[in-house]
């Protein structure tokens, strides 16, 4: 068999190994018979002369051959080795194979991005898993430290008061403070009344700064301020 060119077997390679190598070399082998590099009637070198050009044991290389000849490719003649018997043969083999390497490789990157998506989930649940770890840590480090929500224009509830609006039973916060333009009240009474820009201050655990923005700007999202 020609050693011929860098197109023939050493090529089987250059993807990601899908198949077993003795498909890869049979298919390879077919694709030049397609290619009429050998023509019907062509004797296929030794099974130890294939396992050579490419670098396999004589064993794949057999596997390889057998595969064409129970394809009706080649045929085996008692004494005399492989002789090429179809190339219409050769190029059916070879437009299946390269339909299941595509859909192996299109397998391969599907799988490669669903274990990227889990590696990127797990990360996130691991920042989320830190991010509450570290509130709760600030949380009882100082549980008195106010969350700060200043209301814009776009707030609901102005003009009511903090008794009107029952702040504890809707959102379980604790108003210490209310900031009214350059005065700052503490503890401010049930008739206290919010105005825009005034600043509330209060307490309570992890999760009442969402439930005060939610209960104030129900449909925005603001940042923690503390």
């Amino acid at each position: 068999m020609a050693k011929d060119s860098k197109k023939g077997g050493r090529n089987v390679t250059t993807k990601k190994q899908f198949s077993s190598r003795y498909q890869q070399i049979a298919a390879d082998l077919a694709r030049q018979i397609w290619e009429n590099k050998y023509p019907v009637g062509t004797k296929l070198h030794a099974r130890s002369a294939v396992a050579a050009v490419y670098g396999v044991s004589p064993e794949t290389a057999r596997k390889a051959i057998s595969i064409l000849a129970d394809l009706g490719i080649v045929e085996a003649k008692h004494g005399s080795g492989f002789f090429v018997a179809s190339s219409e043969r050769a190029g059916e083999f070879v437009t299946q194979y390269q339909e299941v390497a595509s859909l192996r490789d299109l397998k391969g990157e599907v799988l490669t991005s669903v274990a990227q998506q889990k590696a990127e989930l797990t990360h996130f649940s691991q920042l989320l898993d830190q991010l509450i770890d570290q509130t709760n840590r600030v949380q009882q480090a100082n549980p008195l430290a106010p969350f700060e929500l200043v209301l814009t224009a776009k707030a609901q509830h102005l003009d009511e008061t903090i008794g009107a609006l029952k702040i504890w039973q809707n959102t379980g916060a604790t108003i210490v403070a209310l900031r009214h333009k350059t005065t700052l009240q503490v503890s401010p009474g049930p008739y206290a009344k919010l105005s825009v820009d005034d600043c509330l201050y209060f307490v309570g655990n992890e999760l009442v700064f969402q439930r005060m923005t939610h209960y104030f700007y129900p449909e925005s999202r603001l940042s923690v301020s503390r």
